[in-house]
């Protein structure tokens, strides 16, 4: 395919793309005035963030399965179609039950996209020309994650529109997407019969979602050590130890076991699952940061966190053009690990008192490592697997980052609420006042409430615990960078998935055919000597 074609074929994709970071983005200024609103908790906070991440993560490798099965196309619309049912859903919920359900809805469609762009990505474009339009999909990436908290902060302080049209604002976009896929994106269906793995399936989406509840759970409704925390993780680890030994002996297994076979494969699942800890548990309560500790508007909180997505725009873009040029990768993955520990390690550093222009410094910090790392970590692994696995080993990687991204959020948004909780109680405590119920420890506070000296309180509380989130994240990315450096480096391959797909289905017929050749002639009579 030419460049045009692939740009004309990729249109539809990067649309759906942008839909699915913009409902993401846009949400995260208007959270605090949403959670207020509807009377939340900080619990509930993190739950309709950590509901989505939960959804998408647990149907990722079902997406990545039907990929494999079924005509990509269709899956892409049907993930769009999810989303805006997600995104109508949440713009008329009354309450906070009703918002984190159609948050659920929303992230199964966003699984769906976030196996399905990657997989679609690499069944058209060769390895050496992927990086040139992965920092295409970077750019998209940014361009939507700055829009999103812009447009999310404008309409929350626009008395006329209010925070329900963060979500409606996504709707129209997403059915553009879905018009651009039918005219433009062409796949070939390969028809095969097949047997879904239905238990396998429901084994892994159950095992995993007991174990990300416990975690979104725990610290808050409960203690870490207590019987709901043993029933939680008890019942995950065994649903996933029952899940492992269906996928073991089932023909079309949800995750083919044997691709962990492949060291590449293993070492970036290993880093795109601390990646997810450190950049999501990271980076998700940033916004919250921005309005409470540093009492900035919505409006002004987005374009706060520009910096970073500037620098994960820059490095991911310029990172593809010298990959694809070059044909080297690993130098790219090593220094934006490094890069990202260095920046997380000096947003620990931060307080309600951090001046705007050394914040920008380490969140462009930040944002250069993440763009350097996380998209290369797929295209390491697309290029060193058969092409009848690209969807398996994409979805794979998919799966375990946001895995970690549900993790990180869900145990530090509860290391978060306790810090919060523990600070204006001792706060309280110097000044002689007694701790008040409600008094802004659990519940999501609106500063603009406040007294003067409770406003410092909780200031200084959100801007110690947010540091202590980033302090936290830190060692993930350290260790990250301990799985990077043991991945080999292999050339890029030049041929794109379908194919390659092509090709290994030639050589297996090949195969069949020189093996009944041989069976024949092992069966014909001898001829005779002489």
């Amino acid at each position: 395919m030419t460049n045009r074609q692939i740009l004309q074929a990729m249109s539809g994709l990067m649309a759906g793309m942008f839909v699915a970071i913009l409902a993401g983005t846009v949400v995260a200024n208007a959270l605090p005035r949403i959670i207020a609103d509807l009377n939340g908790s900080q619990s509930s906070y993190t739950w309709v963030v950590t509901s989505e991440l939960l959804a998408m993560t647990a149907t990722v490798p079902l997406w990545g399965k039907l990929a494999d099965l079924y005509n990509k196309k269709l899956l892409l619309q049907l993930s769009l179609a999810l989303f805006v049912v997600g995104s109508l859903l949440a713009g008329f919920s009354q309450g906070v039950g009703l918002l984190i359900f159609s948050r659920v809805v929303q992230g199964i469609g966003a699984g769906g996209l976030t196996a399905l762009a990657q997989i679609v990505m690499a069944a058209v474009i060769p390895p050496r020309r992927l990086g040139k339009y992965a920092g295409i999909f970077g750019a998209v990436f940014a361009v939507g994650t700055v829009a999103g908290p812009l447009v999310g902060g404008v309409m929350v302080d626009t008395s006329w529109l209010g925070w329900r049209w963060c979500f409606f604002i996504g709707v129209p976009f997403a059915l553009v997407a879905i018009l651009l896929l039918q005219r433009t994106l062409r796949l070939p269906t390969v028809r095969r019969e097949v047997k879904i793995d239905y238990l396998g399936a429901f084994l892994i989406v159950a095992g995993v979602s007991a174990l990300l509840i416990w975690t979104s759970l725990a610290g808050n409704s409960f203690d870490w050590l207590s019987w709901q925390t043993f029933a939680l993780t008890g019942t995950g680890v065994v649903l996933l130890v029952a899940a492992v030994l269906v996928e073991a002996r089932v023909p079309e297994p949800v995750i083919p076991l044997d691709i962990f076979r492949n060291r590449t494969v293993t070492l970036t699942t290993v880093a795109s699952l601390l990646v997810g800890v450190a950049m999501f548990g990271g980076t998700v309560f940033l916004s919250q940061y921005f309005q409470i500790s540093l009492g900035k508007t919505p409006t002004v909180a987005g374009l706060m966190g520009m910096p970073m997505i500037l620098g994960l725009l820059v490095s991911s873009t310029v990172a593809g053009q010298i990959i694809s040029a070059t044909g080297k990768w690993k130098v790219y993955l090593i220094a934006g690990a490094v890069i990202m520990t260095a920046g997380l390690g000096l947003l620990a550093t931060i307080d309600a008192d951090t001046g705007f222009g050394l914040l920008s410094l380490y969140m462009a910090i930040l944002g250069v490592g993440v763009g350097l790392l996380m998209q290369n970590l797929v295209l390491a692994a697309q290029n060193d697997v058969p092409a009848s696995e690209l969807g398996a080993a994409t979805s794979v990687l998919s799966f375990f980052r946001s895995m970690g991204g549900t993790i990180g959020t869900s145990v530090l948004g509860a290391i978060l609420a306790n810090r919060v909780t523990a600070e204006i109680t001792k706060s309280l405590g110097e000044s002689g006042q007694a701790p008040a119920g409600g008094s802004g420890e659990s519940a999501v506070p609106d500063m603009s409430t406040l007294p003067a000296p409770m406003r410092a309180i909780v200031e200084n509380a959100y801007g110690v615990a947010t540091a202590e989130l980033f302090l936290v994240a830190t060692p993930f990315a350290a260790l990250a960078l301990v799985a990077v450096l043991f991945i080999k480096e292999k050339p890029l391959k030049t041929t794109s998935g379908m194919e390659r797909l092509a090709e290994e289905a030639a050589a297996g017929r090949q195969d069949g055919e020189a093996g009944e050749a041989g069976e024949a002639g092992r069966k014909s009579p001898a001829a005779p000597v002489g």
